[in-house]
C-alpha cells in the first residue's frame, strides 16, 4: 500500500513526485515508456521555461528525472489499464499487476491526434511522422509537408526548414492558433510556403510517402503535392481511457479538475495535460504537479487522522 501513486512520468508527474517525496509520502511513479519524460523529449528547443531558455526538451526531461531519482522516487514501467475508486484506490496494469494507494495522481499526458487521412496509418514510420525533431534528419534536402496551425506545427516547420529544401505548411484555416512569435518567424523563413484552407485527404506512395492529395476547402478543388514526408501536428488527445468510471471526464476526454487538481472523486487528482484547463505548457504542468501533490498530502493526512 502506497500513500500516493502517480501515473505518468512527464513534467507534471515528476513535479508531483518531487513534492510528494519532500512531504515524506510513500510514492510510486508508473510510466509506460522506458525513457519517460513525456512529450517534451520530442521538443528540439524550449525557449519559454523560466531560467532554462535554449535547452532541448530531452535535456530538460533528463534533468527533471534526475531530480526525482536523487530524492529516491521509485519508478515502475507499465501501462495502466484501470483506476478504481474506493476507500483505497486500486491501479491495475496491463500485465495484471495491481497496486493500492490512499491517493492517485493522474498525470498521463496526451497523445498525438491523427489526421484521419487515407493512407496515414499505412505510412507511419515510412514518411508519416508525429515528431519533427525525431525524424527531420531523414529528409534533408527534400520537400515535406507539415499539417497544423498551432505552436507545435509552426515550430516543426521552422525546425524542418533548416535542412529541407521546401516545407509546405498546410492549415485548414487562414489564421494560425500559434503565438505571434512563431508566426513572424515562419513568415520570414523563405523555404516555408503557407497553404491556407487546405486539408490532407490522402497520403500516397510506393513504400515511402511520395505525395499527398490536398483539398482546398473553400473551392472544393483537389491538388496533388509531391512530398517525401508528412509531419502531423494537429493537436493532442488526453490519455484518459483508463479513468472512465473513476473520475468525471469532459466532452473531449479531459479529466474535470479544479486548480488544486481535485477531481469529483475523493483521493483522485489530475495534473498536466489530462486536466481541464486553458493553457497546456511545461510550466503549467509542473505547477499542476506541485498542486496535486500538496492537495494529495492534505487528503492523506485527513484519511490517516480518522
Amino acid at each position: 500500500m502506497y500513500d500516493v501513486i502517480i501515473i505518468g512520468g512527464g513534467p507534471a508527474g515528476l513535479s508531483a513526485a518531487v513534492y510528494a517525496k519532500r512531504a515524506m509520502l510513500d510514492v510510486l511513479v508508473i510510466e509506460k515508456e522506458a525513457q519517460g519524460g513525456g512529450q517534451i523529449v520530442q521538443t528540439g528547443q524550449v525557449d519559454n521555461y523560466l531560467g532554462m531558455e535554449g535547452m532541448s526538451g530531452y535535456a530538460m526531461a533528463v534533468r527533471f528525472q534526475e531530480h526525482a531519482k536523487a530524492l529516491g522516487v521509485p519508478f515502475r514501467k507499465g501501462t495502466v489499464e484501470a483506476v478504481r475508486d474506493g476507500k483505497t484506490k486500486t491501479v491495475v496494469l496491463s500485465d495484471g499487476t495491481v497496486f493500492e494507494a490512499i491517493a492517485v495522481i493522474i498525470a498521463a499526458g496526451a497523445k498525438h491526434r491523427r489526421l484521419g487521412a487515407e493512407g496515414e496509418e499505412a505510412f507511419v514510420g515510412s514518411g508519416v511522422s508525429y515528431c519533427a525533431t525525431c525524424d527531420a534528419v531523414f529528409y534533408r534536402g527534400k520537400d515535406v509537408a507539415v499539417a497544423g496551425g498551432g505552436n507545435v506545427a509552426l515550430s516543426d516547420a521552422l525546425h524542418l526548414a533548416k535542412g529541407c529544401r521546401k516545407v509546405y505548411l498546410l492549415h485548414r484555416r487562414d489564421v494560425f492558433r500559434a503565438e505571434r512569435y512563431w508566426q513572424e518567424r515562419v513568415k520570414n523563413t523563405a523555404n516555408i510556403e503557407f497553404l491556407p484552407f487546405c486539408e490532407i485527404k490522402r497520403i500516397g506512395g510506393d513504400r515511402m510517402v511520395e505525395h499527398v492529395t490536398i483539398l482546398h476547402n473553400r473551392t472544393g478543388k483537389l491538388q496533388q503535392l509531391a512530398v517525401s514526408a508528412v509531419f502531423v501536428a494537429v493537436g493532442m488527445e488526453p490519455v484518459t481511457a483508463f479513468v472512465k468510471g473513476a473520475a468525471a471526464l469532459d466532452g473531449k476526454g479531459y479529466i474535470v479538475a479544479a486548480e488544486d487538481c481535485r477531481t469529483d472523486a475523493d483521493g483522485i487528482f489530475a495534473a498536466g495535460d489530462v486536466r481541464t484547463k486553458e493553457n497546456r505548457q511545461i510550466v503549467t504542468a509542473v505547477a499542476d504537479g506541485a498542486n496535486a501533490a500538496l492537495a494529495a498530502g492534505r487528503y492523506i493526512d485527513g484519511m490517516n487522522s480518522r
